[in-house]
């Protein structure tokens, strides 16, 4: 069984190479078959050329740089598709997803589909202030409403799938936007029957660099797309 992990850049330069590193050493030391596909957006910060600097021998690491496109949903779609893993595991590269996890939802693959990580079953978390913890948790809360999914965390965006998910599914009408790719994902993998868990992780603070969320323009963008998704489904 092989693991492909995906990990969409844009402006890492200053800790790229520690979490590829770790996620190296993570794949070697449980005897994991893996990859490591990054897709930079043409960072202007030298992300791709540090990478290339210090993983150009490397038979893991595999770099994509996307000179005529750019955003987060799709630069994941473009890793999925370059990838060549059994099992996909899609994660943030600022270190709010802990690489550690990758074990577990390798094997978890073997009796589920999808695994999620969750902030918001027993055990999961944020190493953040009460008031952003309780607010991601009702803004999740209010999408687990309205799209009447039993998931509690639909924007986690640290996922491990099983690539015959994917077959079942046309990735340009689900990756797009920003982080609002994950709750289509799951809501198209829920009308499909697959068989998902949620495992509890607790979200680091971002090691270094600035976070690339706009909250209100996002808050609106998701919004739109809840609501999208109860009305006419993926379309």
């Amino acid at each position: 069984m092989k693991v492909s992990v995906i990990f969409p850049t844009y402006n890492e330069r200053d800790h790229i190479v520690k979490l590829v590193n770790d996620t190296v050493r993570i794949l070697k030391n449980e005897n994991l078959d893996g990859e490591i596909i990054i897709v930079d957006d043409n960072s202007p910060d030298n992300t791709a050329e540090i990478i290339e600097k210090e993983f150009k021998t490397s038979p893991v690491v595999k770099l994509f740089i996307r000179k005529d496109g750019r955003g987060l949903a799709t630069a994941i779609k473009r890793g999925i598709r370059e990838s060549q893993g059994d099992i996909v595991v899609i994660m943030d590269t600022d270190f709010n997803h802990n690489p550690e996890m990758i074990p577990l939802f390798v094997y978890m693959s073997k009796h589920f589909d999808i695994s999620i990580g969750s902030r918001y079953v027993v055990g999961g978390g944020m190493l953040t202030s009460q008031f952003r913890y309780y607010l991601s948790y009702a803004y999740n809360l209010f999408i687990r409403t309205i799209l009447v999914m039993g998931t509690k965390d639909n924007l986690s965006g640290f996922l491990g799938i099983k690539r015959e998910v994917f077959k079942d599914m046309d990735l340009d009408k689900i990756f797009y936007g920003y982080g609002d790719y994950c709750m289509r994902f799951l809501y198209y993998a829920k009308k499909m029957n697959y068989k998902i868990i949620e495992v509890p992780v607790v979200y680091n603070l971002r090691l270094s660099g600035e976070s690339k969320t706009n909250f209100f323009k996002h808050t609106v963008d998701y919004t739109i797309s809840v609501l999208k998704l109860r009305l006419f489904g993926i379309k």
